[in-house]
């Protein structure tokens, strides 16, 4: 993952707004390991603190580039995941039965995987290309993916909102200790 900094998030917020928000999410999103899901956060609660961002315009931007992006990891898996795993797939422990296990599993489970895989941070970033890669259904993949996508960034969004918005009414010590809280919470989310 690229090492970013709140105040890097914050700086790229201020210059592009939500099309930051909209990118790191697509790029995320299209298997790349990238801080999309940080991207998001950082925003909404910088739209809670200083309501120079809009949270509905946050959600559509990184619900937006969440399909956008898995519908090109999608592609990208559907085009030549499976030679790229057969060929790579031992570097991370992928042998053959795991390929079979995974077919299996998209093919029974596959809206399941797509949906849920939004929500988990390591498949979030792949449940795109491997659902290309064991050939799922495009229709149904959309339809998982958008729904994915949308309650995704909506109850990240509207989270990270609601908690920017009430901070500020905290103060002294107790806005400080909340806010180390918030930030320990997130990260560990997150990893």
């Amino acid at each position: 993952m690229i090492s970013v900094t709140a105040q890097n998030l914050l700086h790229l917020l201020a210059t592009y707004g939500y099309w930051a928000v909209f990118v790191f999410i697509a790029i995320e999103s299209m298997g790349i390991p990238f801080p999309g899901e940080t991207m998001l956060l950082v925003a909404a609660i910088y739209a809670g603190t200083t309501h120079r961002l809009s949270i509905l315009l946050v959600i559509v931007a990184a619900a937006s580039g969440a399909i956008l992006g898995d519908n090109l990891g999608f592609i990208i898996g559907r085009v030549g995941g499976y030679r790229l795993l057969r060929r790579y797939g031992h570097y991370i422990r992928l042998d053959e039965r795991k390929l079979k296990l995974g077919q299996y599993l998209f093919m029974k489970h596959g809206g399941k995987v797509v949906f849920f895989g939004r929500f988990v941070a390591v498949l979030r970033a792949w449940a795109a290309f491997l659902a290309g890669t064991n050939r799922m259904r495009w229709p149904g993949f959309l339809l998982f993916n958008a729904l994915g996508g949308i309650v995704w960034a909506t109850l990240f969004g509207l989270g990270g909102y609601y908690l920017g918005d009430n901070i500020h009414r905290l103060t002294g010590p107790v806005a400080i200790a909340c806010t180390v809280l918030a930030t320990l919470v997130i990260i560990a989310f997150l990893i």
